[in-house]
């Protein structure tokens, strides 16, 4: 149930440390934000705005809390096929994952969809450069690095599934990273005397809110429909390896993201930097850390949280202290039973399990948000 840690804040976070509570305090003090800033179970320390927050704002919104991955987010996809019909071990899907969804800072590779793909996404409000036009074409469909994955699963049945999390790879990052830096530069210009210059936002009606928005949903198409076309890819793999095909539904899901919403009789503008959308009805992937379980969900459209749930485990190490603290022979150890990248092991120390909140206390503490409709066990983890 959710508590109130400082004014304009509400919380449905267990375990949350104080820099995190007065980061999205800073946040609330804003003048637009119009209502509380909502604090998802898996919130913790972000650049300006928290992760794990949900921010409603009038006429105005701020482009790093929606952040540099824009249009971030979770696919998954229900199959048919049960425990029974895979293999002993899925080693021979790794090779053909790995080939077929590039991973990495910077990878790309030449995929025969991006044209169509690309073209059916409109154009930016941006003049991309021809460099970013390739960069766009290469990375689509690519999985990208940190803490994003492809997964396949048992749910509680014995049903087979596949996860993915990807975002708008070096393009989005590209845009997002302009906008900041020019919203940082009109706040100068305007001494807005923010309490953290990375909480510069844009005003509605001028241009510069304009060029973001339209270059911010361009993004978050991007994301979309480059995270479906590496589904599409890792589930015809899966079929070629198992040897059998047929598919249930897939659930596709943002969670770094702003979009106009109607909330108590008016309409916002509702950003969510790491939390998805759980509307009453509302399916989604909430995904847990290496070695741990993931759900999928519907939304309980609870109003007290913009209609919104954690979007994952949420980290309660950063990079540099996990990979100080934790070992690659403990990750080894957590990852027992399951296909994955074993040989890195100590380039993923930093998304070892420990590093993370546990993924079962975050589900409890967001009850009243969403309902759990399966809960998944990795068998084969993939890692950016």
């Amino acid at each position: 149930m959710p508590n109130h840690p400082a004014p304009n804040l509400v919380s449905w976070a267990s375990e949350i440390d104080e820099q995190t509570i007065q980061q999205a305090a800073r946040t609330a003090r804003l003048p637009f934000v119009s209502g509380h800033v909502a604090l998802m179970p898996d919130a913790h320390l972000g650049i300006g705005a928290t992760v794990g927050s949900v921010i409603p704002t009038e006429g105005a919104v701020i482009p790093a809390a929606v952040g540099v991955d824009i249009g971030c987010g979770m696919v998954a996809t229900e199959t048919t096929l049960t425990a029974a019909d895979l293999p002993d071990d899925l080693r021979a899907l790794m090779p053909l994952v790995a080939r077929r969804i590039p991973a990495g800072v910077g990878k790309g590779h030449d995929d025969p969809a991006v044209d169509t793909a690309l073209a059916a996404l409109g154009r930016p409000h941006t003049d991309l450069t021809p460099k970013q036009e390739q960069t766009a074409g290469l990375q689509f469909g690519t999985l990208g690095s940190g803490n994003h994955f492809a997964e396949v699963c048992l749910d509680e049945r014995d049903r087979v599934w596949t996860v993915l999390h990807s975002g708008s790879r070096g393009i989005g990052n590209q845009l997002a990273t302009k906008h900041i830096a020019g919203a940082k530069d009109l706040m100068k210009r305007q001494a807005a005397g923010l309490e953290d210059p990375d909480l510069a936002y844009f005003t509605q009606g001028t241009p510069e809110f304009a060029a973001y928005i339209e270059d911010m949903l361009w993004s978050q198409r991007y994301a979309m429909a480059s995270r479906a076309r590496m589904n599409e890819v890792l589930v015809n793999a899966l079929f070629q390896v198992v040897g059998k095909s047929g598919r249930v539904r897939v659930i596709n899901c943002h969670h770094n993201f702003t979009q106009r919403e109607v909330h108590g009789g008016r309409e916002l503008w509702i950003t969510r930097k790491g939390a998805i959308k759980a509307d009453k009805g509302d399916e989604g992937v909430i995904p847990g850390s290496m070695g741990t379980r993931s759900y999928i969900v519907r939304g309980r459209g609870n109003p007290e949280s913009y209609h919104s749930c954690s979007h994952g485990a949420g980290r309660r190490m950063s990079r540099n202290r996990a990979r100080r603290e934790l070992s690659p022979e403990s990750l080894t150890k957590a990852m027992r039973g399951r296909t994955w990248n074993a040989d890195r092991a100590a380039s993923l120390v930093d998304e070892h399990p420990d590093a993370y909140k546990p993924i079962d206390q975050v589900m409890a503490d967001q009850r009243d948000l969403v309902e759990i409709q399966h809960t998944l066990h990795q068998i084969f983890n993939y890692k950016g």
